[in-house]
């Protein structure tokens, strides 16, 4: 029998700039070209509400206040995402007792940008690593990229259980911010997105927690709830307002579905590791899971001192989570683009 790939070691890193949430308050009204929208000061509570204190961003805010085009904005991606996974993965090694030349593949997961080569392709030759490397690289998932990505990653260490794995996810949201879009999705987007980076260690040959079993759920008819539309300026972005009924009403179905298929109830959790997309979400998830509020707490923290950093956001949350060396059965999931949620067991000593 294959053994569980197992998680060697996770780091996470976020770029140089820090971002009060009050600091982007104040400078909301001159964010949007034209004017302040006509909807910002209804939708101002929104940035108190979203239970967020601080973010990340790989530009400082003043930058936010100006006009910048869809060539820029990359290339600002593509120098920023690369420096920051470099970082995890150098942190990752460091803390898993490895060097760069023991990673036998890269599973690399972004959806904030375009990389062609691709982002592990980069990380390859920034890093040196051996050019027996097999890549994957993976996009489009969205805020499902944590899950699914690692989830990618530890597929590949069971079909080759002697190699390691390098998982490396980087989102920089926070540059998706259009300077003419006046919609309520691009300011409700202002109130939430950060930018961050994780990197983690996959294989079946070392020890930490297993991964034991993963999957994920599409929902029909759902193309339009959440994505991005490709503009002249930049990637616009795309969230219906129904998500967190969505989760309300259908989340705790299709996480007892997935459980059952694998002799397991939600009685068999010890700990809960969901991507916070925001207040809302959380509280949706904490019903449809009969939490009572606030029992998403580490979600919550993350969502305070980080924002919503799309697919990085959850390795932060599973960092956490782990860092309480407390042993149980682990539940990761994120929803993203598809509609799609995204499922992992992680079992922990």
């Amino acid at each position: 029998m294959t053994p569980f790939p197992r998680l060697l070691a996770l780091s996470t890193a976020v770029p140089p700039y820090r971002l009060r949430q009050a600091d982007v308050v104040a400078q909301a009204h001159g964010l949007f070209a034209g004017g302040p929208p006509r909807d910002l000061e209804r939708l101002l509570p929104v940035y108190l509400n979203a239970g967020i204190e601080t973010r990340y961003s790989c530009v400082p805010l003043e930058w936010y206040t100006r006009p910048h085009g869809w060539a820029e904005k990359n290339r600002l991606y593509l120098e920023n995402a690369v420096a920051l996974i470099e970082k995890a993965t150098l942190d990752c090694l460091a803390r898993a007792g490895l060097g760069v030349g023991d990673v036998d593949m890269v599973v690399s997961v972004s959806t904030s940008g375009i990389a062609t080569p691709s982002l592990d392709a980069l990380l390859v030759e920034r890093l040196d690593m051996r050019r027996d490397v097999q890549r994957l690289p993976v996009f489009g998932l969205g805020c499902a990229g944590g899950v699914l990505g690692l989830a990618r990653a530890a597929a590949m260490a069971q079909a080759s259980p002697g190699a390691t794995v390098l998982f490396v996810v980087v989102e920089l949201c926070a540059l998706t911010f259009r300077h003419t879009d006046q919609s309520k999705s691009n300011i409700i987007a202002t109130a939430l997105f950060g930018d961050g980076a994780a990197a983690a260690l996959v294989s079946c040959a070392g020890d930490g927690p297993a991964l034991t079993i993963w999957g994920e759920h599409t929902w029909p008819r759902s193309l339009d709830i959440m994505g991005w539309r490709v503009e002249d300026d930049g990637l616009g972005v795309l969230f219906s307002r129904n998500i967190p009924a969505i989760i309300r009403a259908d989340m705790r179905a299709i996480l007892d579905g997935f459980l059952e298929r694998h002799g397991l109830t939600l009685a068999d959790i010890d700990r809960f590791v969901f991507h916070p997309g925001g207040a809302k979400v959380v509280g949706a998830l904490e019903e449809a899971l009969e939490l009572p509020p606030g029992g998403l707490g580490i979600s919550r923290a993350v969502l305070r001192d980080y924002g919503n950093m799309s697919a990085a956001t959850v390795m932060f949350v599973l960092e956490r989570a782990l860092e309480a060396r407390q042993s149980g059965r682990y539940l990761l999931s994120a929803v993203g683009p598809g509609f799609s949620a995204g499922f992992m067991i992680v079992e922990a000593r």
